[in-house]
């Protein structure tokens, strides 16, 4: 047989399939992976595939294998010896086609490639048509397997934040290294006003690297904390600044409660938490109603009385200070800063009442600024929230009612305001919200009920993705995105990594480099 000279940039060649799943028989030395980016030529162009399944593939019938294996394994000789290993017996990728590339342009692929084409490994100049938008947000690089292309991944930040985000993911696959990172390439833009609801205090860094290393936190980020460091704002939230509406959904009330509620705000206004705490009784409030939501507002505020004065314990809530601390938040996001608010020493319901006074008071802001026709005129807004099913599960909606971040996954891009949803559950969250978070930046998930959650609401078909879902290692994700042409693998770098490089290329340039 004459052996024709060897391509080494030939991965396989394809054999087979159809549109839903195309067969490549892979050459002999090469190693396809799941998840593997692929590209083979057609006129004009080429064809992106993807790897969704591999396979074994024999000449050998199975009978003859296993009486090959067991003449090997009871020692009777090699068993092998009269099969060519690169003939015989090989591996069969099944791929999918992702992207039809003609004149630097990507396309859903609406053909097959052409028969016996050959296929190649993608390489970076494949990847000319993914470019930098305007007004930027850093993914990560593109990923083909476990290889990383030298090909950096970013969403225009206005279509990412204000058709909110959904990043799935079980414990330890990265999703707070993600968080970082994302917060990190937009923080300076001032384009941007995030708020960013930090249960596990880990975002701002402050005994770790976080976002206080960046060049612009001066200017451009504000911590709030009941322990700030130097230089940072104390979390303060004056009891008159809550209203009755900014616990629905978050805090359980029955109807006698509610109602309770509603004479007492109509009665005293601001001053309507503080009466409650107080005891104040009003005519046709039955006593043991006022009794239970005198212990429910003391628990979640962390108030007691003593002598008849409100003793803040929690120092987070208070009757006399913290009368500003809303409008300043607000005010800074309006400015497109970063604002990180340290809820790690509140309960639950503490921490989604400080998210819900704020995200209510920009949602309405945003709706004025809509109907004087100046919207455009303001930066995008986003809260970023963990382990989103407490807002956004369907038990929460349906035994609470709507709340703000509901009612801004639904409406909120009309107003420019987002969300960023963070969870371990996805199929919690109900379907009619899930399809509107728009993009999902999917991280590895061992669990088959969250991954089917996830592909039936994702923007592109990942019906065969389930194994790549399923196999992703920490800092790899799959971004599905209506942006986005194809469900792009990605790996994300190491967040340390991130803020190392950053005082290294300021270092070099002769600038301040980033306090420690």
């Amino acid at each position: 047989m004459i052996l024709m000279e060897e391509n080494l940039d030939i991965a396989g060649q394809v054999i087979g399939g159809d549109v839903a799943g195309i067969l490549i028989r892979e050459k002999s030395g090469k190693k396809i992976e799941l998840g593997d980016l692929l590209v083979t030529d057609e006129e004009g162009g080429y064809i992106i595939l993807q790897v969704y399944d591999l396979c074994y593939g024999s000449q050998i019938p199975q009978s003859v294998r296993e009486l090959a294996a067991g003449i090997k394994l009871e020692g009777y000789g090699s068993g092998l010896d009269f099969i060519d290993p690169k003939l015989r017996n090989y591996t069969l990728a099944q791929v999918k086609a992702v992207a039809r590339v003609t004149k630097n342009t990507a396309r859903i692929p609406k053909i097959l490639p052409n028969f016996f084409s050959s296929v190649k490994y993608l390489k970076e100049e494949d990847l000319g048509f993914l470019t930098k938008p305007s007004n930027p947000v850093y993914l990560g690089k593109v990923r083909s397997g476990s290889k990383i292309i030298d090909v950096e991944v970013f969403l225009n930040g206005e279509d990412f934040f204000t058709h909110h985000v959904l990043i799935p993911a079980t414990t330890g696959r990265g999703k707070s290294n993600f968080v970082k990172v994302m917060l990190w390439s937009v923080l300076g833009q001032r384009k941007f006003g995030l708020l960013v609801l930090d249960p596990h205090d880990e975002y701002y860094g402050k005994n770790a690297k976080g976002l206080k290393d960046h060049l612009d936190k001066k200017t451009d980020l504000s911590y709030y904390s009941s322990d700030p460091p130097i230089g940072a704002n104390t979390l303060v939230i004056n009891l008159r600044s809550i209203e009755p509406r900014h616990f629905d959904g978050i805090v359980d009330f029955t109807d006698a409660q509610h109602d309770a509620i509603t004479i007492y705000y109509r009665e005293y206004r601001e001053l309507w938490i503080e009466k409650i705490i107080l005891g104040e009784q009003i005519e046709n409030i039955h006593p043991k109603t006022l009794s239970v939501l005198q212990r429910k507002f003391r628990s979640i505020l962390g108030i007691t009385v003593q002598e008849g004065e409100i003793i803040c314990a929690s120092r987070v809530f208070s009757d006399s200070s913290g009368i500003t601390t809303t409008e300043d938040i607000v005010g800074a996001l309006e400015s497109g800063k970063i604002v990180i608010v340290d809820t790690s020493n509140i309960g639950d319901e503490a921490e989604l009442l400080i998210g819900s006074i704020v995200a209510s008071k920009v949602f309405s802001k945003y709706q004025e600024y809509k109907s004087k026709g100046i919207l455009s005129e303001r930066p995008v807004v986003s809260i970023v929230i963990e382990e989103a099913p407490r807002v956004l599960g369907s038990d929460r909606l349906s035994t609470s009612g709507e709340n703000i971040f509901s009612r801004i996954a639904r409406e909120g891009r009309k107003f420019r305001v987002g969300l960023v949803a963070i969870t371990q559950l996805t199929s919690v969250i109900p379907r009619t919200i899930l399809t509107n978070l728009n993009t999902k930046i999917i991280l590895g998930n061992e669990m088959a009920t969250e991954r089917h959650a996830i592909i039936e609401s994702a923007a592109q078909d990942l019906a065969k993705d389930e194994r790549n879902i399923a196999s992703l290692d920490k800092g790899e994700a799959i971004v599905s995105s209506i942006f986005t042409r194809f469900a792009v693998p990605i790996h994300i770098p190491l967040f340390e990594d991130l803020v190392n490089k950053a005082n290294f290329d300021h270092e070099e340039n002769g600038n301040i480099v980033f306090e420690e």
